[in-house]
């Protein structure tokens, strides 16, 4: 029996029987029946049904929304938000899906030569509870736009969102096994993996979980891409705008209660700065709202899980004893962390290690470019990064020495359909969205005709 509890509440929300092996071998082989007439439909045809998808969640973005807050504690201002932008994600594919998978002409001495983008088949989605709906659009959306078809592992305390997702997609009228939600645990990903019909696997999440998944497909020489976790540095220059720059650093670690691999975890401000900067971050940190996550000015809710956010007590008690600063917050009760501010962190401590998933954030002082830039760099992880400051050439000028898969500039790190979106190093490879991302799963085919 898998289980959804409400974080907030503590109580039973949501149950349902976990599928055999047999169920997922139904289902899978139901998939790879509907990919054999889905793959024939025009782009056109998809599109519609496409477009109806991003028009029920729009239609029911509140019904869904509820679901999401319910699970895992979103706030549920952020929960609408999130339903909102997979319609958008849906509108987006709908509209560029056919352009992004062209036939692209390649001038040889051949009479005619191009590269082709076909689907594979039936894709596995493995996915977090952490944006129960963004993460599964984000992937699906594309994916079903190129030809193929899904089938979702979903994380086990967001079943019901997993659910609604299989619901938006009947509703909106796709055939039967386009996608399929199988209620499943993370035992049965590997056998799944191994099914001849299942062609490529996608996961988000932790770095155990990534290698797991990808050893799996390794060994069956299937295509796999990885979206991990992530330790993103919001770097802070002298010349940046103090108050629009709090403003985006608080949003970049506590949206999400910041149970997200692209929050901003590492506060890097430049010694000019850093006693006002870090005045305005506290005072702002103060302002923010916790409670309960139905409430509309809720901006702190609860973590998903009262073990996660014992996880998180455990780093910061680590790096406190290793010398760091609690400046505000450190306490937790069960699910619920405070917004938390840590002063004094240095590149040896738990918080400026690891990954950081939650209300957490720890400020680190440099003094130079090269310092921050070595500073960011020193992470495992390689998702994002923001840099503040007014010196468009100064920015311009340090981006290349960043590893990471995104540098924003003034702006925290965020997922966008039109971009490309992925890590470098433990944070993963592949890329969602964009043209990048619905290249993924598709068979690149070299056709070649040559005249005698």
């Amino acid at each position: 029996m898998l289980r959804s509890i409400n974080p907030y509440t503590q109580k039973e929300i949501y149950h349902t029987e976990e599928f055999t092996s047999a169920q997922v071998e139904e289902a899978i082989n139901k998939a790879d029946h509907t990919f054999g007439s889905w793959k024939t439909l025009s782009f056109s045809e998809r599109s519609k049904l496409m477009l109806a998808a991003a028009r029920e969640l729009k239609k029911n973005k509140k019904e869904y929304a509820e679901t999401i807050t319910a699970e895992m504690g979103k706030p549920i201002r952020q929960s609408v938000a999130e339903v909102e932008k997979c319609a958008w994600v849906c509108e987006y594919y709908a509209e560029k899906a056919e352009k992004h998978l062209a036939d692209k002409i390649i001038h040889t001495e051949a009479e005619e030569s191009y590269v082709s983008y076909e689907p594979i088949g039936v894709v596995l989605a493995v996915m977090p509870w952490n944006y129960p709906f963004w993460q599964v659009f984000r992937f699906a959306a594309p994916a079903l736009m190129a030809g193929n078809v899904g089938v979702l592992k979903h994380a086990s305390n967001v079943m019901k969102s997993a659910a609604n997702i299989e619901k938006v997609f009947i509703r909106a009228g796709f055939p039967e096994g386009c996608f399929t939600n199988l209620p499943i645990g993370s035992d049965k990903v590997e056998n799944i993996i191994k099914n001849r019909k299942v062609k490529a696997v996608t996961l988000t999440g932790s770095k155990p979980a990534g290698g797991a998944v990808a050893s799996a497909a390794g060994r069956e020489i299937k295509k796999s891409v990885l979206e991990l976790g992530g330790s993103n540095a919001l770097v802070v220059f002298d010349d940046c705008d103090i108050d629009k720059t709090v403003k985006t650093c608080i949003q970049a670690r506590y949206q999400n209660t910041g149970q997200s691999c692209i929050a901003g975890k590492r506060l890097l401000l430049h010694r000019p700065i850093a006693d006002a900067f870090t005045e305005k971050f506290l005072h702002a940190v103060r302002e923010l709202k916790s409670g309960d996550p139905m409430d509309e000015e809720t901006y702190i809710g609860t973590m998903a899980r009262e073990d996660l956010a014992g996880e998180l007590e455990d780093q910061l008690n680590k790096s406190v004893a290793q010398g760091a600063a609690i400046l505000i917050g450190g306490k937790r009760e069960k699910a619920y962390f405070e917004p938390t501010v840590v002063g004094a962190v240095t590149p040896e401590m738990s918080i400026f290690k690891e990954e950081t998933f939650g209300p957490v954030i720890g400020i680190t002082v440099f003094e130079t470019e090269e310092e921050a830039v070595a500073l960011v760099n020193r992470s495992e992880f390689g998702l994002g990064v923001s840099l503040f400051t007014q010196d468009f050439h100064r920015a311009k000028k340090l981006v290349p020495q960043f590893d990471d898969g995104a540098v924003f500039i003034n702006e925290l790190v965020k997922s966008d359909p039109r971009l490309p979106f992925g890590g470098t190093k433990i944070s993963g490879y592949g890329r969602e969205l964009s043209m990048d991302g619905i290249q993924e799963f598709v068979n690149k085919k070299t056709v070649y005709f040559h005249k005698f």
